[in-house]
C-alpha cells in the first residue's frame, strides 16, 4: 500500500472510530439523562465523613461530595432524589425514606444494615473498651447479622421493589476499615482491627445474598478501598475524630469520589 493510501486508510480508521466513540458517548449520555434516580440509605451514601453538608439536610448530614451527589452532577438524569441519612436503620428506610419512589424511577442506590447490626457501638466499645469487650461487642453483631437482619434487609428490598417496580437497585455495601500490618502505630490492637475488618466482610456476604435473592444489583467497595484502608499511607477513611466524632470511621471526601462513586458508576 503506497504512503498516501495509508494515510488515507487511517484518516478513515480514526474517523470511524471517533463517530463510534461519538455515538457511545452519546448514547450514555441519553440515557443517563432519561434516569430518574433516588438516593437512599445510611451516613456512608449520605455522605457523612466528606464534609459540605447541606445545611438544609439537617442531622441527616447530606454531603454534595458523596457519591449520589456526584453522580447526579456528572450525569445530569432526568429528576433526582437525595435521601439518604446519617443513621438511618432499615425501619428508617422503609418509614422516612420511601416517597420518592414510584413507577417512574429508574435508578436506586441504597447502603444499608451497619446501623441496624449496632456499628456505632462496636466501634464505641472497641475505643474506648478492652480488646475482649471489643471481640465479644463484634460476635453479637455477628450473630444479629446472622439470625435478625436478613428478615429486614428483605423487608426493605420488598419495600422499595413494591414502590418502584420498574427500577434499577444498587446496594453498595461497607469497606474494611483496617490495613492489617499498617502504619498504625497507636490505638486499637491487631486483633481488633482483624476482627473488624472479618465483621465487615461478615456484613457484606449477608447483604450480597438478600440482595441477589431479591434481583438487585450488588457493589462490592472492598476493591476500591484496598490500599486506602486506616493505617495505609492514603487512608479513605477517617480514623476517630475527636473534633467531630460523628466522621469517626466514615469515608473522607475522596473515599467517596475515589471509592463509592467509581463503584456506583460501574453498574448503575
Amino acid at each position: 500500500m503506497r504512503p498516501a493510501r495509508i494515510t488515507a486508510y487511517v484518516a478513515s480508521l480514526l474517523l470511524a472510530l471517533g463517530l463510534a466513540l461519538t455515538g457511545a458517548g452519546s448514547a450514555a449520555a441519553a440515557q443517563a439523562a432519561g434516569e430518574h434516580y433516588v438516593a437512599l440509605g445510611d451516613s456512608y451514601s449520605s455522605g457523612v465523613g466528606a464534609g459540605s453538608y447541606d445545611s438544609a439536610s439537617g442531622n441527616c448530614k447530606r454531603s454534595t461530595r458523596a457519591y449520589p451527589q456526584l453522580w447526579a452532577n456528572a450525569n445530569a438524569p432526568a429528576s433526582f432524589a437525595f435521601d439518604a441519612c446519617s443513621g438511618a436503620t432499615t425501619d428508617n428506610v422503609r418509614n422516612s425514606q420511601l416517597g420518592h419512589l414510584s413507577s417512574t424511577t429508574t435508578l436506586v442506590s441504597l447502603s444499608i444494615g451497619g446501623n441496624d447490626a449496632g456499628f456505632a457501638d462496636v466501634m464505641t466499645t472497641c475505643v474506648l473498651q478492652s480488646e475482649s469487650s471489643c471481640i465479644n461487642r463484634i460476635n453479637q453483631a455477628k450473630a444479629y447479622v446472622d439470625t435478625t437482619l436478613p428478615g429486614r434487609l428483605d423487608a426493605t428490598y420488598s419495600a422499595i421493589r413494591s414502590r418502584a417496580p420498574g427500577a434499577h437497585v444498587v446496594v453498595l455495601g461497607y469497606p474494611r476499615f483496617y490495613k492489617l500490618g499498617g502504619s498504625c502505630l497507636a490505638g486499637l490492637t491487631e486483633n481488633e482491627r482483624a476482627a473488624i475488618n472479618s465483621a465487615a466482610d461478615h456484613l457484606n456476604a449477608a447483604t450480597e445474598k438478600r440482595v441477589a435473592n431479591a434481583g438487585f444489583t450488588w457493589a462490592s467497595v472492598v476493591p476500591a478501598f484496598t490500599g486506602h484502608e486506616i493505617c495505609s499511607g492514603s487512608p479513605w477513611l477517617h480514623s476517630v475524630k475527636w473534633t467531630n466524632i460523628g466522621e469517626s470511621y466514615h469515608p473522607t471526601a475522596s473515599g467517596q469520589s475515589g471509592g463509592y462513586l467509581p463503584t456506583f458508576s460501574a453498574v448503575a
